[in-house]
């Protein structure tokens, strides 16, 4: 039986994929896709999806897969939803699927099921498979990486804002992982800093540094940490400085005045200072050597 014109254009517009459910609304029984996948090349990409022949099952497909299988009950969730979204360049090898506690889906080889019940708000049918809403993709994911914080720092800033990260917070509290989400969440909303600047605080002193001074009054702004007599300022970048379009504004305005000023200007970010402090340590300490060269 030769596949429908309608039918193939269906399964191009999946990544060569095709559920037994649309097959039978495209009047093909679901042997007649066991006898492809015996005898055509198609095959089995996921329980009750099948992959046509002539398509690779790449990782799109993959993710799309197991989006299809879990029909409009299930979630792709944390990497892979934070992939689909575009906000992270490499997808996990296993794929997180969340379903209703009700439902008695079981994952197969690729794909871990978590159970639970998510708000509306947590979900979003992107492309033709229900995935996690971009501010909890991007919590799943960060407790999912090594990296977490710099995640955090980098990627979600297109996609989301912190009061998003933190409803979707809010609305997850007993999911898995809570507890390590709520900490990232807790140093990305310190908008006044105060984690970030005990932080570099910490780092000056173990580092012996001297000479340096905290909140020093500049023109009509305040620099976090400066080095008066070297004429360095240090910025300490958080949430707010990525999320507050007059904070962003305001904190490049004082940049600008700083080196039309003659002060060398550093900035560094929360992820700096908690992953990589020998980073921002050295590059003090060459700012402070240029500019005691240049004196």
């Amino acid at each position: 039986m030769a596949a429908q014109p309608d039918l193939l254009a269906l399964i191009a517009r999946q990544d060569g994929l095709i559920t037994t459910i649309q097959a039978v609304q495209h009047g093909l029984d679901e042997s007649v896709l066991r006898r492809r996948a015996r005898d055509q090349g198609w095959r089995r990409a996921a329980p009750r999806v099948y992959l046509a022949a002539g398509h690779r099952l790449t990782v799109r497909a993959r993710i799309r897969a197991a989006g299809l299988w879990g029909r409009d009950h299930a979630t792709v969730g944390g990497p892979a939803a934070a992939w689909w979204h575009g906000m992270l360049a490499t997808a996990p090898t296993e794929i997180p699927v969340t379903v209703p506690r009700r439902l008695g889906l079981r994952g197969y080889p690729g794909v871990r099921i978590r159970r639970r019940d998510l708000s509306h708000l947590d979900r979003e049918r992107i492309d033709g498979i229900w995935c996690a809403a971009a501010p909890l993709a991007a919590l799943e994911t960060a407790i999912a990486l090594p990296d977490g914080s710099a995640f955090l720092d980098r990627a979600p800033q297109k996609h989301v804002t912190f009061d998003d990260l933190y409803q979707a917070y809010c609305r997850n509290v007993g999911a898995h992982g809570a507890t390590r989400i709520g900490a990232l969440v807790a140093a990305a909303a310190d908008r006044a800093e105060s984690a970030a600047e005990r932080r570099m605080i910490a780092i000056l002193r173990g580092a012996g540094l001297a000479g340096w001074e905290r909140a020093v009054p500049f023109e009509r702004w305040t620099i976090d940490f400066a080095f008066p007599d070297a004429r360095l300022a240090i910025e300490v970048d958080g949430w707010a400085y990525h999320s507050d379009v007059d904070r962003f504004r305001a904190d490049r305005s004082k940049g600008n005045a700083l080196v039309r000023a003659g002060w060398r200007l550093l900035r560094f970010t929360w992820h700096d200072l908690v992953s990589r402090p020998e980073y921002v340590v050295a590059e003090i300490r060459a700012s402070l050597l240029a500019a005691n060269s240049s004196a």
